[in-house]
């Protein structure tokens, strides 16, 4: 008789392939995410043109979500995420050579690729190789560790920066994400499918050697819980999205200088890094909505607080209501799409689930934007804290109720 495999699982099996690549990886990208702008206007780019080709990384994650669901059912998670990893210093070196914002533009856009492919890649791996007992801590402590990395990242690029120049920094984090491709190579291979469904606690595996479903196909079979739990994703998503941005334009608002936001914000994301585990530990025992609507209500509560505050000590009281919210809910995407994923077409499925929520990445702050166009800054993050109320709602309902404990 074959063992258990939930009782065979180690953490030891995966702390260092899995979590290791994405340490190293955010803080690569960490380090350069700032310095994209800087490196577009030494080239001679507007600030409206600097700003669109930040913006290129996300598009490029948009554009990548659906292809990278398609490319890890073919070749397998692990080389998924080898392949993502060396795509990623190709864009990379492509940045710190590119002579125009042109070819500034399409790196940094096929570092977005690559990054779908990677972030597609790892939760695939883990949805497979986890324990259902386990699964949100382990998911949870996957966006820890990325949080951690994305903490950690400026600080090091502000480092290389100050002792040589903004091009280096883009060669440290191909330096990161070639080692973490390096680590990847030492992910062991996922089991066969189960014989029997559901005789696997982790839900077995795609079979790479048969015929896989195309994204769509999976997509229009399963589009109920796109529509309806992917829907409440894409609102999370949003409220997340909206937090990173709507904090430092506020302060600015009040008057607040650059180097007390940063402080405000280094504080909220402190608060944010200590709280990922135990979010994980609560969802693995009472349920993946006794994480998600709790979150949701707080960083609602968080948005419509923060046009009262007009001080730094107060903005900053908000900003870590905010960061317990944001911090409590880390992974529960991730766990979410991993209940929801089938086993036959999940890579192609959780392409569609991480499409939804890189979508409300993307709305999130151009709803700010636009709102506040029209009216005030003040009345747009109102407007925010109403929506994530009503995405907590959503959420309540369309979470099965088997993920409810």
């Amino acid at each position: 008789m074959q063992p258990d495999p939930a009782e065979t699982f180690s953490w030891r099996q995966v702390a260092i392939p899995v979590y290791g690549p994405t340490l190293l990886v955010s803080i690569g990208a960490g380090a350069i995410l700032p310095l994209v702008a800087l490196s577009a206007r030494e080239l001679g780019a507007s600030i409206g043109v600097a700003a669109l080709v930040v913006a290129m990384l996300g598009i490029g994650q948009l554009v990548g979500d659906l292809p990278a669901g398609a490319l890890a059912a073919r070749i397998g998670e692990r080389r998924a995420l080898i392949l993502a990893c060396l795509i990623d210093v190709c864009a990379l070196i492509g940045a710190f050579l590119a002579p125009t914002v042109v070819l500034l533009s399409a790196a940094v856009f096929v570092a977005g690729l690559a990054n779908a492919v990677f972030s597609l890649a790892r939760q695939t791996y883990l949805t497979a190789a986890v324990p259902l007992r386990i699964r949100a801590r382990a998911m949870s402590t996957l966006g820890g560790v990325f949080r951690i990395g994305s903490f950690v990242g400026p600080f090091v690029g502000a480092i290389i920066v100050t002792r040589s120049n903004i091009a280096s920094a883009y060669v440290f984090a191909a330096v990161m994400s070639l080692l973490a491709a390096g680590l990847s190579a030492l992910l062991p291979d996922l089991a066969p499918p189960a014989d029997k469904p559901g005789s696997d606690e982790r839900g077995g595996r795609q079979d790479p050697s048969q015929a896989q479903p195309t994204v769509f196909s999976v997509l229009a079979k399963h589009r109920r819980i796109l529509l309806t739990l992917g829907t409440g994703v894409l609102v999370l998503s949003a409220a997340r999205a909206t937090r990173q941005a709507i904090i430092p334009l506020w302060a600015e608002a009040q008057g607040i200088d650059a180097a007390t936001t940063s402080i405000i914000f280094g504080i909220s994301a402190g608060v944010d890094i200590l709280l990922f585990y135990p979010g994980g530990a609560i969802m693995d025992r009472y349920g993946r909505a006794a994480v998600a609507i709790p979150a949701m209500i707080t960083l609602g509560v968080g948005f419509v607080l923060l046009p009262l505050t007009d001080t730094a000590v107060t903005v900053g009281t908000v900003a870590c209501l905010m960061g317990l919210g944001n911090g409590i809910s880390s992974g529960v995407v991730l766990t979410l799409g991993a209940d929801a994923a089938p086993v036959e077409g999940r890579s192609q499925f959780l392409g569609g689930w991480r499409l939804c929520a890189d979508l409300g990445n993307a709305l999130g702050p151009l709803a700010i934007g636009a709102i506040s166009a029209i009216a005030t800054l003040g009345l747009a993050t109102v407007v925010m804290g109403a929506i994530t109320w009503l995405g907590s709602a959503w959420l309540a309902r369309w979470i099965p109720v088997k993920s409810q404990r």
